[in-house]
């Protein structure tokens, strides 16, 4: 089992920053493919970035391409989402999940096999 708890959601102003958290705990020694996802108030889950499990590759929505950045720290077993230039559009929870035994990510969520509780990221205009 993993455990994942995410940090550093907020109200911030258009155009302004955050960076989200993602941290593992538990059986963190096997290797995880990682995704950031968000869901807004009566809409479906959204893939956001992913990385895969040794952090050389990452992807990104096209809604987020140019401001958003995945990166991660597998020593300390941590996961971060960089948003810049926030849109009120980006306002959502934000969620981190991983994928158990994979390399790469992928924009499905039924398929990573733990998450975390979620993160409010709201952006005012």
């Amino acid at each position: 089992q993993v455990q994942l708890v995410e940090s550093g959601g907020g109200l911030v102003q258009a155009g302004g920053s955050l960076r989200l958290t993602c941290a593992a705990s538990g059986r963190t020694s096997s290797s995880y493919a990682m995704g950031w996802f968000r869901q807004a108030p009566g809409k479906e889950r959204n893939f956001v970035a992913g990385i895969t499990w040794n952090g050389d590759r990452t992807y990104y929505s096209d809604s987020v391409k140019g401001r958003f950045t995945i990166s991660r720290n597998t020593a300390e077993n941590t996961v971060y989402l960089q948003m810049s230039s926030l849109k009120p559009e980006d306002t959502a929870v934000y969620y981190c999940a991983a994928r158990g035994g994979a390399y790469y990510y992928t924009p499905r969520p039924n398929e990573y096999d733990f998450w975390g509780q979620g993160t409010q990221v709201t952006v005012s205009s």
